[in-house]
Formats: C-alpha cells, sequence, structure tokens
C-alpha cells in the first residue's frame, strides 16, 4: 500500500470548509482568544470610517425637510432655517414649503488634529454654513436688508443670526493636551450656546426648541453673539468629574462693532448626571433689524445703501445660567432642565452709526439708549429623550421666558401689550421623533406650538400664537 498522505495544514483545512462552518470556525477561535487575553490584551479599535486623511477630517450635514405654519410669513432663501419656526410680529398666514437646518446646522467642514511632542497635538477646524433649499451661503442679516423698507405685513421671513454670508462660520487653530487641556483662538462657538446644544432635550433642533430657534439665549443675549470673532477659548477635561472652560474675546482694533467678552464655565459629571453653570458678559452686543421706511428714506444722507445697511440696538449684557442632564439607567430615558438669567444694560462704550458689523453690513441707524432700566430676562427648559427603540428617539419638551416692566415715565411697570417695554411671557411646547435608518441617515417629524403674550406681544398685528408641523431627513458625513 501506498503510504498515507501527510494531513493537509490546517489552513488548507480551512479553505475547504463551507462558509457558514469557517465563519463559526473563526468566531469560535476569537472567543476562545478573547477569554484567554482579556487580562492583558487591549480592544482592537473598531475600523475608521469617516473620510481622514493624514489626520484631517471632512465632515458635514445636509438637512432639509418640509414645513407648513400656521401663522408665518414666506419662507427666506438666506435666514438659516428658512422660517422663524416660532411665532413672529410679522406672522399673519398660513405657509407650507422646504425649510433647512430643522434638526441642526447643514455644513462643510475640515478639522484636523497633528501630534507634535509628548502628548500634545495641533488642531484646527473650518465650517461653512449652508441651505440645502436655496444653495445660498446662510446669511440671516441679508434676511434683514431684502425686507428694508417694507411693513410687517410685506414682510418675508427675517431675524438676526451669527451667519451673515462668511464663507467660514467657524474658523481657529490651537493646540491641545489630554493632562492640560485644549487652547484655541479664532472665530468660535461661545461657551453658553455650546451648553444650549448639549443640554437642550432637542439639541437645539430649530424647527422643535425656542433655544434653537431663537439664538438670542444661545447667544447670551444677542444671536450675533452664539458664535464669536477673535476669541481665545480654553477648556480642561481632567480624569476626575470636575472639567473647567474660559473665553475672552478680544476688542476689535479695525473699526467694526463688537467689544469684549469673557465667559467662564464649571461642571461636573457624576454618573448619569451632568451640570454646568455658566458666566457671561459681553459688551457692545449688536441687536440687528430691518430699516423702516423712513430709514431707507434717509440713508441717502448716509451715504449707505439699503442693500447693506441695518438698524442695531447696542447692549451690554450679562448673563448666569444652570444647566443639568440626567441619563436614567438602565431605562432608555435622559431628562434636561435649564435657567438663563439675561440682563441688558446701556453700553459703557457707544458704537457709532455707519459702523461695520457682522458679516459687513453697516450699521446705518444705532440705538445706544434703549435700556434706561435695565431689561431682565429669565429663561428656562425642561424636557426628557426617550429612546423607545434603539433607533428611535421620542422627545417632548417644554420652553419659556419671562421679560420684566423696564419702562420709565408713562411707561413704567406695565403689564400689557401697549408697550414692548412691558412685561410679558413667552411659552412653547414640542413634540418629536428621530429615527435612525443608518449611522448617517435619518428621519424626523413633530411639531412646536409657541404663543406670546403682553409686552412681548407689542407689535403682532396679525396673530400671537404659531403651530409649525416639520418633517424632513438628514445625511452626516
Amino acid at each position: 500500500m501506498p503510504p498515507a498522505a501527510a494531513p493537509p495544514p490546517a489552513a488548507a483545512l480551512v479553505r475547504r470548509m463551507p462558509g457558514s462552518l469557517r465563519s463559526g470556525l473563526a468566531a469560535a477561535l476569537f472567543c476562545t482568544a478573547a477569554l484567554g487575553q482579556a487580562q492583558t490584551a487591549a480592544p482592537v479599535p473598531a475600523a475608521d470610517d469617516t473620510l481622514t486623511w493624514h489626520g484631517i477630517r471632512l465632515y458635514g450635514t445636509v438637512d432639509i425637510g418640509l414645513q407648513f405654519e400656521e401663522h408665518g410669513a414666506p419662507f427666506s432663501d438666506f435666514y438659516t432655517p428658512g422660517s422663524t419656526n416660532i411665532v413672529q410680529k410679522d406672522s399673519r398666514e398660513s405657509i407650507l414649503g422646504a425649510t433647512s437646518s430643522n434638526m441642526g446646522q447643514s455644513k462643510i467642514g475640515l478639522r484636523g488634529l497633528e501630534p507634535l511632542a509628548a502628548d500634545w497635538s495641533g488642531v484646527f477646524a473650518l465650517e461653512t454654513y449652508f441651505n440645502p433649499q436655496s444653495g445660498q451661503l446662510s446669511d440671516s442679516l441679508k434676511s434683514l436688508t431684502v425686507n428694508n423698507g417694507l411693513t410687517a405685513g410685506q414682510q418675508s421671513t427675517n431675524n438676526d443670526g451669527a451667519s451673515a454670508g462668511q464663507l467660514l462660520q467657524i474658523a481657529y487653530v490651537g493646540v491641545s493636551s489630554p493632562a492640560f487641556g485644549t487652547l484655541t483662538f479664532g472665530r468660535q462657538v461661545q461657551l453658553v450656546a455650546d451648553g444650549i446644544n448639549l443640554y437642550d432635550p432637542n439639541l437645539a433642533a430649530p424647527a422643535y426648541s425656542l433655544l434653537g430657534a431663537s439664538g438670542a439665549y444661545a447667544g447670551a443675549g444677542t444671536t450675533e453673539d452664539k458664535r464669536l470673532d477673535s476669541i481665545l477659548k480654553y477648556a480642561l477635561s481632567p480624569a476626575n468629574a470636575l472639567h473647567l472652560q474660559a473665553l475672552f474675546k478680544f476688542n476689535n482694533s479695525n473699526g467694526s462693532a463688537g467689544g469684549t467678552a469673557f465667559q467662564a464655565d464649571v461642571g461636573t459629571r457624576i454618573q448619569g448626571l451632568s451640570v454646568d453653570a455658566y458666566y457671561s458678559k459681553i459688551h457692545d452686543a449688536v441687536s440687528a433689524s430691518a430699516l423702516s421706511a423712513a430709514q431707507v428714506a434717509g440713508l441717502a444722507k448716509l451715504g449707505d445703501s439699503p442693500g447693506n445697511s441695518v438698524s442695531a440696538t447696542i447692549s451690554d449684557n450679562t448673563t448666569v445660567a444652570l444647566m443639568a442632564s440626567y441619563q436614567a439607567d438602565p431605562l432608555p430615558v435622559k431628562f434636561y432642565a435649564g435657567y438663563e438669567h439675561i440682563q441688558y444694560a446701556n453700553p459703557a462704550t457707544d458704537v457709532a452709526a455707519g459702523t461695520s458689523g457682522l458679516g459687513g453690513y453697516i450699521l446705518a441707524y444705532v440705538n445706544n439708549a434703549a435700556y434706561a432700566n435695565d431689561k431682565k430676562l429669565d429663561v428656562y427648559w425642561a424636557g426628557v429623550r426617550y429612546s423607545v427603540l434603539p433607533r428611535l428617539d421620542l422627545i417632548a419638551a417644554y420652553y419659556g421666558y419671562r421679560q420684566n416692566a423696564y419702562g420709565s415715565g408713562a411707561e413704567a411697570g406695565c403689564s400689557t401689550a401697549a408697550y414692548a417695554v412691558c412685561s410679558g411671557t413667552f411659552q412653547a411646547y414640542s413634540l418629536d421623533a428621530d429615527y435612525r435608518f443608518t449611522k448617517r441617515f435619518d428621519a424626523y417629524a413633530g411639531l412646536m406650538y409657541s404663543s406670546v403674550s403682553n409686552g412681548l406681544a407689542n407689535g403682532y398685528l396679525y396673530d400671537t400664537t404659531n403651530i409649525n408641523p416639520t418633517i424632513g431627513v438628514r445625511y452626516s458625513y
């Protein structure tokens, strides 16, 4: 008899096995190896599926949907969400159309991290914001200027904002170390806005959150200040539960509006509880609005054009805030709550008419004396996010704020809609759902109801309530 053939190598045996048997054997071998090495071997990292090359990552979001507003105004191609989502002075008719950035900002960005020495790395980020329903760069200031000279009954959706058609909305560079923290300089999101993005049950989604629909609260008083130029920002998150952040904005030296700013944040994470406290002081904050017909008529004397001119109220804003969340493990439920106190005072240093503001828009008419008595807003919110299924979140939230009576003389102490300085309240309720088909693609649906009363309803000639059923999809990469 011929000698018995030598058994084939193990690798050849494996190759001859059916595919399902090979998979089962591979799984068994993996589990055995893992059990044997669990005490000593580090886990194998998951494959990186981001668009990253040499430490530079390309990322972005495209968010677009369909919205019905019961009491709204024609949607804007320039204002970031397209609609204001909450009741406004120009709210007057039912509107159905495409809106953008309903759940989050549509953007394209680059982010980089380059190891330097020891545990130090260089970091940078660049972001461009756009409106996918129109293909325009986000430009809230242009939404104002296209309505210059029009009455409330003639205007399309318009509101002030931190986007003014700049190519880059975020642009910073810095250094980072796990032990010593991260220090960055440039145009960045300020600390109170960072906190609202974290502690709002709707994560500042404009379609379903008052805090997202009106950026004044994230801007610690004015929407333009959600993101600030020329800021030095520091964050330290050591291994223990305490973390710290600080921000300083340098005064502009080129004649443009915007003074110094200082912010600080201290917070803690203990098991499922997260709490942060914020302090903010912003000088020469700008709140811009469209020009009246009389102001447009007077532009010729000023030498300005209605195509790039706005009216502005200037203030020094002081804000304190406390925000918290609690993850109720093992239940898939997370609770959110927050409180913010904003105080507006006349600026210590006036801003001159004709000054260049955000995005190069001209502050043609300036009011440096709007607050003979300080205006005070108490902003509050609470909500819950319930992961009813691994891919499905249901969110319910309440938002509100109260304005004090800050008038003088005949307008002092009022609580009606007779004057804008009278005390008043704003309330909003939202209910929405977000379903993630994949890691990168999700769909959402929901609505927000808003109402305004007393002094805050001054100038609302048509309606003081609005509801905005919204559906849409979002792709993130």
